[in-house]
């Protein structure tokens, strides 16, 4: 299977990397610049997240975009969602897998709060959380093959790989300790699991995971 990586020399970017290759899936990097990746032995097409065309994405069977604006652009989040969502418009066939956020998970059964909306939600980290809940609304109106995968609220980049994680759906929830903790590897792995099992078509999804 063909999978793509939108963001592959970032840090979430590059543990995608290393787990699709661990599963033996075929891996191409997106990235603008290459000399930043940690595998250099995967194929790359150097672009811009705003500047990739159908003609490029179209032999991909996966696509995990795993881009993250900058601090102060934090509105790319949105736009270029936009932007992937009227090429896969274009590919039906192919699958969109977004690198999300936890600010937008529920925190009522009613569906009604988010967690960036509650009170005790870091203002620092506020641009990013809602613009990236607005990108996830964007996904969620569309037609696309689309999976959101949000981590819990503490993504831990510096976290042991487990191997073990629980995953949950719409809403925010904690692991045994009681924290919404999840590692990079852990997530990394939760997310390429996802491309085999198809749990979470057209869907969003959350994990937690323990501390090692």
């Amino acid at each position: 299977m063909q999978i793509a990586i939108i963001g592959a020399a970032g840090k979430v970017g590059t543990l995608l990397t290393a787990e699709a290759l661990k599963q033996d899936y075929r891996v191409t990097a997106i990235v603008r610049h290459p000399e930043n990746l940690a595998n250099r032995s995967v194929k790359v097409i150097e672009k811009s997240i705003f500047d990739l065309t159908v003609e490029d994405l179209k032999e991909f069977d996966v696509v995990i975009n795993a881009y993250k604006a900058p601090q102060g652009s934090e509105t790319d989040h949105i736009t270029s969602t936009q932007h992937l969502i009227d090429l896969f418009q274009q590919l039906p066939k192919t699958r969109l897998i977004v690198v999300g956020g936890a600010g937008s998970l529920y925190v009522d059964d009613a569906k009604t709060t988010r967690l960036v909306d509650t009170p005790d939600f870091p203002e620092a980290y506020k641009p990013t959380a809602s613009n990236m809940g607005k990108a996830f609304d964007l996904l969620a109106a569309s037609n696309i093959q689309w999976t959101y995968f949000s981590p819990a609220a503490f993504f831990d980049d510096t976290g042991a790989a487990t191997g073990q994680y629980r995953l949950g759906k719409d809403h925010f929830f904690t692991n045994k300790a009681g924290e919404s903790y999840i590692s990079y590897a852990d997530y990394s792995k939760a997310l390429i699991d996802e491309i085999k099992n198809q749990d979470f078509i057209r869907e969003r999804f959350t994990a937690v995971s323990e501390k090692a």
